[in-house]
């Protein structure tokens, strides 16, 4: 168990639906705000999805990841910033031809999906790693889109953080340290309780930790009610931590979390009854500072 670990903070994500909790930020002014105020709650990396202003849909506009990093800049508050690269990837089959994609498909080239961080040059880019079935969709990422997305994120100097989801992410992952497209040692993010993944034990995430590659950066969340079971856990397994409405809209049964910052809170409180200290940005830009690059 280290004495000090990271801790993010996935803000709104494009799963969780404003009908569901009227505390989810949607604008770029109450996504940059809320990335804010849980730095000032000690997470160290804000996790940024961003939706359309006006509907709360999840949204790709580059413009609107741009507005939310410079409103942060603005606010003066240090923090990592760690734009997904997620959106665009999943495909719905047709019930009638299920080659063709059904109308609520949203797959796109890899190009279109780093658009954003091309342009932004963020501290953090997820690299997702899962072909799955999410949902009402399969989640596709497949390996060669991979590797485009990856060259991507080396060349705007970001780093990638690994998104897996099942054993399966984690072999891909070995895979692409030994071709060369990613460089070790990797930053990895461990998903667990999505249903066909990772389930959201601690047995499952010990095995998941003996997977990764030797030396690797790593971190991993729970969704739902297993949210803050699985800090401790990944704390106590000597990784780093996520919480945030993305995860989890939940504070306690039945109670909706009024604010991504009670649940960084929270997790502050957990791990210090655990004797454990939140890293500072600045702390954790020097623990992240030996994650591989590409020349």
């Amino acid at each position: 168990m280290k004495n000090k670990v990271i801790i993010s903070c996935a803000v709104t994500g494009n799963i969780t639906q404003p009908s569901q909790t009227p505390y989810l930020p949607i604008t770029p002014e109450q996504i940059a705000q809320a990335c804010i105020d849980a730095a000032d709650a000690g997470a160290a990396i804000a996790h940024i999805h961003v939706r359309d202003p006006e509907t709360g849909a999840p949204s790709m506009r580059v413009d609107l990841y741009e507005e939310v990093m410079n409103r942060i800049k603005a606010s003066g508050r240090d923090v990592l910033i760690n734009l997904t690269t997620g959106p665009g990837g999943r495909f719905m089959p047709s019930r009638q031809d299920p080659r063709i994609a059904d109308p609520s498909s949203t797959i796109l080239p890899p190009e279109k999906r780093i658009e954003h961080i091309l342009a932004l040059k963020p501290d953090i880019a997820t690299l997702d790693l899962n072909t799955m079935w999410s949902g009402t969709a399969v989640v596709i990422n497949a390996p060669w889109a991979v590797k485009v997305m990856a060259d991507a994120i080396y060349a705007a100097g970001s780093i990638p953080e690994l998104e897996v989801f099942d054993s399966g992410d984690i072999q891909l992952a070995h895979a692409l340290i030994a071709d060369g497209t990613l460089a070790a040692p990797c930053l990895f993010q461990i998903v667990m309780g999505i249903r066909y993944g990772f389930a959201w034990d601690p047995m499952t995430l010990a095995y998941a930790k003996s997977m990764l590659p030797a030396g690797s950066h790593w971190a991993a969340f729970a969704i739902g009610r297993m949210e803050f079971p699985m800090v401790a856990q990944a704390a106590l397994l000597g990784g780093h931590v996520r919480v945030g409405l993305e995860d989890n809209i939940y504070y306690a049964r039945g109670e909706l979390a009024t604010s991504n910052t009670v649940l960084v809170e929270r997790a502050v409180r957990l791990l210090r009854e655990m004797g454990v200290e939140p890293m500072s940005p600045a702390e954790a830009r020097a623990e992240l500072s030996t994650v591989g690059r590409r020349a």
